[in-house]
């Protein structure tokens, strides 16, 4: 490993950050998840051969931890989404945003496999790899957390097929 820790850290640290962010969809825990997360790589750093991965997958085993803590302050809400008048720039965050809420309703494992297949393009066995599960296993998890989205997502929502 030629790559020293601090040079990863700054070249893929605001990455690591988006990508944590996405799973949790708050800023904060994100940064906890991160920190975290190259904490207990830090002590292995010299015996990891790929850093880009294995922190990633720190960072979601943190992700898939920390849903399991009792302090995981995080409380799914009701979204109801209105008709859009246009489609301006405020109206595509507040679809984003109504998106992440029903996302949060999700329970993590559905939430961790939709993430990765939609957001970082992964085929199922990468991501069964990563979750440490068969590919069947994430084609139901992906299956079920769909379903639940279009049972909760509001029918302007589901309609226009605004997802972004």
């Amino acid at each position: 490993m030629t790559e020293s820790f601090d040079s990863y850290v700054i070249a893929d640290g605001a990455a690591l950050l988006r990508f944590a962010h996405a799973l949790t969809g708050d800023h904060h825990l994100a940064e906890d998840l991160v920190q975290e997360a190259l904490v207990r790589t830090h002590r292995r750093w010299h015996r990891i051969d790929q850093p880009g991965a294995y922190v990633r997958k720190a960072v979601l085993r943190q992700y898939l931890s920390w849903r399991r803590r009792r302090s995981s302050g995080e409380r799914p809400t009701d979204v109801a989404l209105e008709e859009p008048v246009s489609a301006d720039h405020a109206d595509v965050l507040a679809d984003q945003d109504a998106l992440a809420a029903l996302l949060a309703t999700l329970p993590r494992q559905q939430r961790a496999v939709l993430f990765l297949r939609f957001y970082e393009d992964l085929d199922d066995a990468a991501i069964g790899e990563l979750l440490g599960c068969s590919a069947v296993t994430v084609r139901g998890y992906a299956s079920r957390g769909l379903a639940r989205l279009r049972e909760s997502a509001p029918d302007s929502f589901a309609r226009n097929g605004r997802t972004s």
